[in-house]
């Protein structure tokens, strides 16, 4: 059978499966499996907000023991503030996929997305576990995209590959999320699977680098969830040598794993919540890295920032006084501030009309860069953020209708 050459069956020994089994309103897929040929090492990444959903305590407890096998995911309910009537759902789920697939439960992980307070309907997902076991196929990673999606309106995958050591080592990866989306471990799940040969604890340091320079690097809204989880999952069935830190091939893995993070991360700020566009902030001339990110994130979550992007408003001001409010030590006589390859202030002044009228062309495309200057150093940082429209108010304003 001819394998799936995007998302999560993408690399060999991979199988997926989607369903609806009954959380959504008929017709929609709400249900999950992932699932290896192969038990082997697993990385996590969860949320930063002190109230975690049942998933995520699950979730982490497993990973105490670094090995995977399967990832059942549901939407439509996120399974949080739930209490021990939750928890005790969450490792139903597990409990189930593993007598399925007879393998041990702390192999199984969990994720769950959609309304928070809920308890989860498990009588349901029980019966779609069974019928997802029987549905797996390495052509069934486009379903399981669709049923981990909630206000999404478009499915995320990913498949990217390389040759480590003279094999061809492969990564696959679906993501969803559209809003709460918010730096600190980013507001979404992702799954990534690997069938490099890799040791646990380089997995983990890769996935935890190339996080921070993707998901950690989005903003839609400004909001952190209860749910945030990425995993990813190895086989080593590339068989290619054995993947340690601090090696040459351990670069290559890393590099390899940040073009998957990234572009699903950058799927799911294009695919926001009202969403028009998509907006890179780069901030040079830093004196270190971190006062660097936080004025980029700072401009990121402006609200009046968000909303002139969405007028297309050139209204370079509002970034001007973002910078400044940042917390960071500036010298305004030193600050650039550069829209695509457009000056628009330099030296601290904006250098006229001139520039106006240009920079108010580039706020007319749907993806832009804005660049600063600080003038202070060398370290840099970057993130991506998007407008705030009219949408984005309505969809959130119904969201549980």
């Amino acid at each position: 059978m001819k394998r799936e050459t995007s998302g999560v069956t993408a690399p060999l020994g991979f199988e997926a499966a989607g369903l609806h089994c009954g959380i959504k309103k008929p017709g929609i897929l709400d249900l999950a499996l992932l699932v290896s040929t192969v038990s082997g090492p697993i990385a996590g990444v969860f949320t930063k907000n002190r109230v975690v959903a049942a998933p995520v305590i699950l979730d982490r407890r497993h990973l105490r023991r670094h090995l995977g096998r399967a990832i059942i995911i549901n939407s439509g309910n996120a399974n949080a503030c739930t209490g021990a009537q939750g928890l005790a759902a969450a490792n139903t789920m597990a409990h189930s996929v593993a007598r399925g697939l007879s393998v041990p439960v702390h192999q199984i992980f969990v994720g769950s997305t959609g309304v928070i307070g809920r308890v989860l309907p498990i009588d349901r997902v029980k019966t779609g576990i069974q019928a997802l076991i029987s549905q797996l196929s390495v052509r069934g990673g486009r379903r399981a995209a669709q049923a981990i999606l909630t206000t999404d309106l478009r499915t995320k995958t990913v498949a990217v590959r390389t040759k480590i050591g003279g094999r061809v080592v492969t990564i696959g990866g679906m993501a969803k999320g559209s809003g709460m989306i918010h730096p600190n471990m980013a507001t979404m799940l992702a799954y990534l699977t690997t069938d490099a040969a890799i040791v646990p604890s380089a997995l983990q340091r890769a996935l935890k680098s190339t996080v921070d320079q993707s998901f950690n690097c989005i903003t839609v809204d400004g909001d952190t969830s209860t749910n945030d989880t990425v995993l990813c999952l190895a086989n080593g069935l590339a068989q290619n040598p054995t993947i340690r830190p601090g090696t040459r091939h351990y670069r290559q893995f890393e590099h390899l794993l940040a073009q998957a993070t990234q572009a699903l991360a950058l799927a799911i700020c294009r695919d926001g919540e009202g969403v028009t566009k998509v907006v890179t902030i780069l901030v040079g001339g830093a004196q270190t890295a971190a006062a660097a990110k936080r004025v980029a994130a700072t401009i990121a979550t402006s609200n009046l920032v968000k909303t002139a992007l969405f007028g297309e408003d050139a209204n370079w001001g509002r970034i001007m006084g973002a910078i400044g409010r940042a917390g960071v030590p500036v010298d305004p006589h030193k600050l650039t501030l550069r829209f695509d390859n457009v000056v628009m202030v330099k030296q601290g002044m904006g250098v006229g009309l001139v520039a106006e009228r240009k920079i108010a062309r580039v706020f007319k495309q749907n993806e832009f860069t804005i660049s600063v200057n600080l003038g202070q150093g060398r370290a840099h940082a970057r993130m991506w953020t998007t407008d705030l429209s009219f949408d984005y108010v309505r969809i959130n304003a119904s969201y549980r209708s």
